[in-house]
């Protein structure tokens, strides 16, 4: 099993130039304790957090990882892209990590993003779509047009190719289950969100692997975001967890997120959230990832090693632990054999039919 980490935002009176510093200090931590992913978000005019593009700081980063490491968007939000200008630009940086990136693209959920960038959110799927589209015939090295409802382009001729070929993986972000489907229909891998249980993971792979089979395509092993807490106890651990993440899950329950509900997160915040979460000492995180990954086509695991609420020398702390006492063990763990991931699909099979049906 391979284990990454997403580099989070960080409130906005933080110093910027501490703020990339941190990150260079994580990327060092993460690789010195197995870390094999490195990701990133993205969000624009984000009010009191700050998010770094992700464009040039993966250019950056590309420098200081080794050689077996890979780097990831998770995820650009493409609607808001000319869709020639973000090919390009991750062409380039597949060139410049030679080869080593993945490319996480979502549909974003901010109304208000989208409203102060002046780009439709009623919009957005139809966007996303179209700049994939054309994003995928840049890559193809070959003089197109194509003439769409938000994109007419003519007598074009490509000019940058990418190392990986055709192109570096698509992974598509989403919460929803109609994401799961456009995963399947025009992805290669799906980032599974950290909020669901093992049931509810099940299912989105289920109707992913829906789309992957009318493409012909096999269904692999997909990155799983998990947020994760170690602790001396279970009881440190719960306390810990909840200190530093609770106000950021009631964010998120507020700006348009629907995936937690804000009351039921104020009453018993870890009742709420413990069946998605890794919290506990380390046998019992190393268990919890152990029975992912023998349910479900998972590799690798994404971590998010800073909150809002934790200095650097914190977020450091957790990397080491988690390299002491987790990522070892679970190195040990095999992924699921691919001829068995079928198999581990059947139980939901109803369900996904169901869900597809409403779709």
């Amino acid at each position: 099993m391979q284990f990454g980490m997403i580099i989070s935002d960080v409130p906005r009176d933080v110093d910027p130039i501490e703020q990339f510093d941190g990150i260079l200090r994580q990327v060092e931590a993460g690789q010195r304790n197995g870390l094999s992913h490195f990701v990133i978000g993205q969000h624009f005019l984000y009010g009191d957090l700050r998010w770094l593009q992700p464009v040039p700081l993966l250019a950056r980063l590309a420098a200081e990882i080794d050689d077996h490491v890979r780097l990831a968007t998770t995820v650009l939000l493409a609607p808001k892209y000319h869709p020639v200008i973000l090919a390009e630009e991750l062409a380039t940086l597949d060139i410049i990590t030679r080869g080593r990136l993945d490319v996480g693209l979502g549909l974003g959920y901010r109304g208000e993003e989208f409203d102060l960038m002046n780009v439709p959110f009623s919009r957005r799927v139809s966007l996303f779509d179209e700049c994939l589209d054309i994003m995928k015939l840049c890559w193809a090295m070959e003089d197109f047009d194509y003439l769409g409802q938000h994109w007419q382009i003519e007598g074009a001729t490509p000019h940058i190719q990418c190392v990986q070929q055709p192109h570096p993986p698509i992974w598509i972000g989403a919460h929803s289950r109609k994401g799961a489907r456009r995963a399947g229909a025009v992805g290669d891998r799906f980032i599974i969100p950290s909020e669901y249980d093992i049931h509810e993971m099940r299912v989105r792979l289920g109707i992913m692997a829906t789309g992957f089979a009318e493409r012909g395509k096999t269904m692999g092993h997909q990155p799983l975001r998990r947020n994760a807490f170690v602790g001396a106890t279970s009881q440190e651990a719960r306390a810990e967890f909840v200190d530093v993440s609770k106000e950021r899950y009631l964010t998120y329950a507020r700006k348009d997120l629907d995936v937690f509900d804000e009351e039921a997160l104020m009453n018993d915040f870890f009742e709420e959230v413990k069946s998605s979460v890794a919290v506990g000492t380390a046998q019992e995180v190393i268990d919890h990832f152990t029975e992912v990954v023998r349910e479900l086509p998972i590799d690798p695991i994404v971590v998010k090693p800073q909150w809002p609420e934790m200095n650097i020398d914190e977020v450091i702390d957790y990397l080491d632990t988690m390299g002491r006492e987790v990522i070892p063990a679970l190195a040990e763990v095999p992924p699921m054999p691919i001829e068995d991931i079928p198999a581990s699909l059947a139980p939901v099979a109803d369900e996904v039919a169901e869900a597809l049906e409403a779709m």
